[in-house]
């Protein structure tokens, strides 16, 4: 972080020396202005193209089309041992019908050879409450890799062992640890709370992603300096989750005021003044006097 925080450059224009390029521009012609195999990591969260008021409500197909020309600019900047992460939820068609978007686009991003590698699921406790179908609590990372040759990190992202101190107790291994005293291989399953009013990272965005949810994403699939790339930024998630990891992260937003908080995020980040929640914090731990609601209280 100090090294970054020494050779400091901040810009709307891309060039390899920034630390940080943040835009306010169409994502296509922004995408266009990074070079070919430039980027270790594209991660990013399209609008799902329900109405909400940073997005153009536009028909199926339009919207495919869009997001196939944003794939494929994404496969060119994107090295051989890169990968990108798409983070998608529901499209909903109709009244109580979805259509889930990782299974709609998954032929665009197959179709120019890449490769799935995980379909993780982000689990969440709050959100909507729907009333003719079951809540919705989770959306789906699509993990693909550009080749059979990619970067991946687990030791940065293992979560404790469920039971740290287990041994074998016969065989071979007897009295050896049965599980990696590192941790564990955190699944496809990740619970993490999502971002709402009461969040420390809130912003005015309405739909604005954790830093620990990307965090992962970056620590696994990335290495320090790396280019870290995200074409729908929305208020800088991404960015920040880059910078307080030593990548290097460029951006962009049509909306010129999630740019505007996108950068002074990633300032405080750089100076370490930024509020987020760890990844390793326990979702919830109710104390001795917490009284909860039981179902014969009702």
């Amino acid at each position: 972080m100090e090294k970054m925080k020494n050779k400091l450059k901040l810009s709307s224009k891309y060039s390899p020396d920034n630390i940080a390029t943040l835009a306010t521009r169409d994502c296509i012609k922004f995408l266009r202005t990074i070079p070919e195999k430039e980027a270790q990591l594209i991660v990013s969260s399209p609008p799902y193209n329900v109405g909400k008021k940073y997005e153009k409500k536009m028909s199926l197909d339009e919207y495919t089309k869009l997001q196939t020309q944003v794939i494929a600019e994404s496969y060119r900047i994107l090295k051989t041992s890169g990968s990108i992460c798409w983070i998608v939820g529901n499209y909903i068609p109709g009244e109580c019908e979805i259509l889930p978007l990782d299974i709609h686009l998954h032929d665009k991003f197959h179709s120019i050879g890449l490769k799935l590698r995980n379909r993780i699921v982000w689990h969440f406790e709050h959100g909507l409450h729907c009333q003719q179908r079951f809540s919705g609590r989770y959306e789906t990372i699509l993990w693909y890799t550009k080749s059979d040759q990619y970067t991946f990190n687990l030791d940065p992202v293992r979560i404790p062992q469920k039971y740290p101190g287990k041994k074998h107790y016969k065989g071979p291994n007897k009295g050896k640890y049965s599980g990696n005293p590192r941790g564990k291989n955190p699944g496809d399953v990740w619970s993490i709370p999502n971002v709402k009013a009461n969040h420390i990272e809130k912003t005015i965005h309405p739909c604005q992603f954790p830093i620990a949810l990307i965090e992962t994403l970056i620590l696994a699939l990335s290495n320090k300096n790396d280019l870290v790339v995200d074409p729908f930024m929305g208020v800088g998630s991404t960015a920040v989750a880059a910078i307080l990891n030593n990548r290097r992260v460029s951006g962009c937003d049509l909306i010129s005021e999630y740019v505007r908080i996108s950068r002074n995020r990633v300032k405080e980040a750089l100076t370490g003044k930024i509020k987020f929640r760890s990844r390793d914090k326990h979702i919830y731990v109710p104390n001795s006097n917490s009284k909860l609601l039981k179902r014969d209280d009702l």
